[in-house]
């Protein structure tokens, strides 16, 4: 089983994670901010991870810290529990229908941090959450995890269709680019011998 227990602790934010890659689907999230919630229970059970998440901030500043610093968390996570990455598939991508929203994800544990979102969403809040911040949780997670992260809205009308099929597809990317390929065993999925 590849596991990860992350605390980060600051003087904006308390987290708590536990992470398994090879879950079940089963969630224990708390962040302060139901829909962003939400989204963190769609990508474990949509990367068939486990996920135990307490998170506390100042979000009577803001939700900023709070969202960013829960993407740096589950980043820091997923690079503790994939560990030395030998064997593993190391890029993922998934196009994600739902309803008349489509989105794709792909991502690269490249060991080299980059992110690209283009989610087209006009409204500022989606349910309790801004939205402008989605972009900053998949910063924090892309810079944790040393992954490349490219997400994109190619249509849809509803912004909280676009929120959650990127999360969905982004789940299920992720879930690809962990997983184990046999044939690869200990081989590092690299020519370089290094990511």
């Amino acid at each position: 089983m590849r596991r990860a227990v992350i605390h980060r602790h600051t003087t904006e934010t308390q987290i708590d994670l536990a992470l398994t890659l090879e879950g079940r689907g089963r969630y224990q999230v708390s962040t302060g901010i139901r829909f962003f919630d939400h989204m963190l229970e769609l990508f474990t059970r949509h990367g068939g991870f486990d996920l135990t998440l307490k998170a506390t901030g100042d979000l009577d500043v803001d939700q900023h810290h709070t969202v960013e610093d829960v993407g740096i968390a589950l980043g820091e996570a997923v690079r503790d529990a994939i560990g030395d990455k030998k064997g593993i598939n190391r890029a993922g991508y998934f196009v994600m229908p739902m309803d008349e929203t489509l989105a794709v994800a792909a991502i690269d544990l490249s060991g080299r941090p980059f992110n690209v979102v283009d989610l087209g969403v006009r409204a500022r809040v989606v349910g309790d959450l801004q939205t402008e911040l989605v972009t900053d949780f998949f910063d924090g997670f892309a810079a944790a995890a040393r992954a490349n992260v490219h997400l994109k809205v190619m249509y849809g009308r509803s912004s909280h269709h676009r929120v959650e099929a990127t999360f969905k597809a982004f789940a299920r990317a992720l879930r690809v680019a962990c997983a184990k390929d046999r044939r690869l065993a200990q081989m590092l999925p690299s020519t370089k011998g290094l990511l």
